[in-house]
């Protein structure tokens, strides 16, 4: 083959190797386009239903029903912002304030009957006791032990059962199910193991969000069924956060008053 030659076939293939770069990134491209009219799409409704509770409850079951439907319209929205913000590589920026674990517990979980109701499962939270303080983003952490509690519900069997407790230097959220139990190490399935299937996918995101606010994503050993622990640093105990968890928040901008961050929404 003679010098010619091989100098025409090396700029064929750089041609080849730059078409398939361009056939790529348009194809990127659109794909960003697409979340992008996605999330602008879905702004609009999920604002006009969360303003759309103000005003409703009438008496105190109603008001209770109210709030536990308004906590998940602010979780959809956050999972807007996380939409909005992945084309960038990123995520919506996490706010952390000091937080009574027991008293967001009893809302997030009066939030969750409905669907323990749905899939014919109990779910059981008994919210007496001392507070338990720690900072934290209150909807990321709503977010963490709803996946939990889903994954409980879902694959699990017998009550669903959600607890809190501290220990010395941490506050300990337990979501325990009386199921087959846990196919792998929790680790194993939040960093998608060969067992992860849907289950990974919300321990995934609960060993995200609790590693972003300085605590972890545990098992504690139990008889039967499988008991996962999100362990955070007590208010009182380490370095406060300072307003981002992780470190993976975007910059906040004009579009931050998606749903989950409307007013009235921390």
């Amino acid at each position: 083959m003679t010098a010619v030659m091989l100098a025409a076939t090396g700029w064929l293939a750089a041609l080849g190797a730059f078409g398939t770069v361009a056939v790529l990134r348009a194809s990127t491209e659109r794909r960003m386009a697409l979340v992008a009219e996605a999330a602008h799409e879905l702004r609009a409704p999920l604002s006009a239903a969360l303003l759309g509770l103000h005003g409703v409850g009438g008496d105190a079951a109603g008001a209770r029903r109210v709030a536990a439907v308004e906590l998940e319209l602010r979780r959809a929205g956050l999972a807007l912002e996380d939409l909005h913000a992945a084309p960038r590589g990123r995520r919506a920026p996490a706010c952390a304030e000091p937080l009574d674990v027991r008293a967001l517990l009893a809302e997030a979980v009066e939030a969750w009957r409905p669907l323990a109701g749905a899939l014919s499962a109990e779910l059981h939270y008994d919210a007496a006791g001392p507070h338990l303080l720690v900072r934290a983003d209150r909807l990321r952490l709503t977010q963490a032990v709803g996946n939990l509690v889903l994954n409980a519900l879902e694959h699990g069997g017998g009550p669903v059962r959600v607890r809190a407790h501290a220990t010395r230097a941490h506050v300990r959220i337990e979501v325990r199910d009386h199921g087959p139990g846990l196919p792998a190490p929790v680790a194993a399935l939040a960093a998608g193991g060969p067992h992860a299937g849907r289950r990974g996918h919300g321990l995934a995101i609960a060993a995200r969000v609790v590693a972003g606010h300085g605590g972890r994503l545990l098992m504690a050993p139990v008889s039967a069924g499988a008991c996962v622990v999100l362990e955070l640093p007590r208010a009182s105990q380490g370095r406060p956060l300072t307003g981002r968890a992780g470190r993976s928040a975007a910059p906040r901008g004009a579009d931050d008053a998606v749903a989950g961050r409307l007013p009235g929404a921390r």
